[in-house]
């Protein structure tokens, strides 16, 4: 009985400190986001009509693989742990299309949750959920800026116009955080991986 006892009283002493830690970092603001990259692309080049990718669109989404095995950023090697792709619709499947490859390749799975208009929820998901810290997202253009500012960016300072334009495929928009999970650093990167990108 003492030794239950002893037990339950050792418990007691561990266990609300830690409570006591995890409200603090709760209440201070730490950030899922801390010390992490993320990195937005929009989906693969699509046809008139349809769902699915165009044979360029199918070309760049096996390029991919080789592309984000080598990917640094300022020397750091950047090649994702963790993929989001749009949720699919009836009108496409083309964010998740384009990471397939990649995820195959990387044996990683592709969290599709999130419709294309959810950008503040995944945001906070990223913020809130575990997660690697070298995360690639696909999703569509329309709604990366918005993306970019759900998770703290200048979607402005980042893109001309704030508008993604509907003519360009190879962009990487890079965000990474500091070990507050604040952004330290944001750029967009041109792929330069099929002959017409821009």
């Amino acid at each position: 009985m003492k030794h239950l006892t002893r037990l339950v009283m050792f418990l007691a002493a561990t266990i609300v400190p830690l409570v006591a830690i995890a409200k603090h970092d709760h209440e201070r603001g730490e950030s899922g986001l801390a010390d992490t990259t993320v990195m937005i692309i929009r989906h693969a080049e699509k046809p008139e009509s349809g769902p699915d990718l165009t044979p360029e669109g199918e070309a760049r989404a096996s390029a991919y693989v080789g592309y984000f095995q080598h990917f640094s950023v300022d020397g750091q090697p950047m090649t994702p742990d963790t993929l989001y792709a749009a949720a699919d619709s009836k009108s496409s499947m083309r964010p998740r299309l384009t990471i397939e490859p990649l995820s195959r390749a990387f044996g990683l799975p592709i969290d599709g949750r999130f419709a294309d208009k959810q950008t503040h929820e995944i945001a906070d998901a990223l913020r809130t959920q575990p997660h690697g810290n070298r995360v690639l997202i696909s999703w569509h253009h329309g709604e990366i800026p918005k993306l970019i500012h759900d998770l703290g960016g200048d979607s402005d300072a980042l893109i001309p116009g704030g508008k993604w334009p509907t003519n360009v495929f190879g962009w990487v928009v890079v965000l990474r955080y500091d070990h507050k999970g604040q952004i330290a650093d944001a750029q967009v990167i041109h792929e330069h991986l099929m002959p017409d990108d821009h």
